[in-house]
């Protein structure tokens, strides 16, 4: 007031950095020098005497936070403090836990104590899982809370503070489930099995504890594959290459080389025997074959 720069210059530049419009503010209000009431300011004053729960006391300008009328310092880190302790924990916006971090120019660092993120130290006394990045610990407005994450769809149960626990299906994709997992040559194993209960067993092709270590498994030198006369085998990571000599193909499941003109007439044969089991009932690459008995038959 001293200085003068509480005019209408100011009020009006105030309201152009709020993308306001001031002829839409100037109708609201009318004509300030009329000696008659404003219906605005009159309704606002009937609302805070005697009337509601808010009290009669009349502050203008006057602030309301969830239907109470607010009687703090018109601070900015004051107002929001009392914004932000209106919403049930683990529910406040960002803004109320970064202390102004998200609007830099229009919060000034006046609130930038607004609230202590209790969770970075000791991470709060929760629970914590940091192979996988796993947390008990929430951050809210009046302090840390300790509860079970849910994670991917995946809930974890317990106390929060000493204990929690992957419940339900989907375990083997938080963390591996505690198992071995490893890839290699382009190919991902995991000894990760959950039927119901989660256990680390090898994959096939491999042996080991499950937990620390799946070791692979030579097939060609532990004579396990690849034992007709025909056959050369080669070891993979986690399995096997068998191949055939000359233009003989192998036959994984028989563990044998056969010709190509044998291949070709085994399904020469196979096509000849479906073709005659086709005239006696529906295969299931077929339609059923209609009747074509007429009605006055039947």
């Amino acid at each position: 007031m001293k200085e003068k720069k509480y005019n209408k210059e100011c009020a009006e530049a105030v309201i152009k950095s709020l993308g306001l419009d001031s002829k839409k503010i100037e109708k609201c209000m009318g004509d300030p020098n009329a000696d008659a009431d404003n219906p605005v300011l009159k309704e606002e004053q009937d609302a805070q005497v005697g009337k509601g729960s808010r009290g009669d006391v009349t502050i203008l300008p006057t602030l309301v936070v969830n239907n109470r009328q607010y009687r703090g310092k018109l601070a900015k880190g004051a107002v929001l403090k009392a914004i932000c302790s209106g919403f049930e924990e683990t529910t406040e916006p960002a803004v109320c836990l970064s202390g102004g971090m998200f609007f830099p120019v229009m919060v000034s660092s006046s609130i930038a104590d607004v609230e202590t993120n209790e969770c970075l130290d000791n991470n709060g006394g929760c629970w914590q899982d940091k192979a996988a990045n796993l947390t008990a610990c929430k951050d809210t407005f009046r302090g840390r809370v300790c509860e079970c994450p849910l994670v991917d769809g995946l809930q974890f149960k317990g106390d929060g503070y000493s204990h929690c626990e992957a419940s339900g299906p989907g375990r083997c994709n938080i963390n591996n489930g505690g198992c071995w997992h490893k890839s290699q040559d382009g190919h991902t194993y995991s000894a990760c099995v959950d039927t119901g209960d989660v256990k680390c067993q090898c994959p096939p092709g491999f042996r080991g504890d499950g937990i620390n270590n799946c070791d692979d498994i030579d097939e060609c030198k532990e004579k396990k594959a690849c034992q007709c006369p025909e056959c050369s085998c080669k070891d993979t990571w986690g399995s096997y290459e068998c191949t055939c000599s000359g233009d003989l193909l192998y036959i994984r499941d028989h563990d044998t080389c056969i010709s190509e003109l044998m291949v070709l007439g085994l399904s020469y044969m196979d096509s000849e025997i479906r073709a005659i089991m086709a005239q006696y009932m529906p295969l299931d690459s077929q339609s059923e074959v209609p009747n074509h008995v007429s009605e006055d038959r039947a």
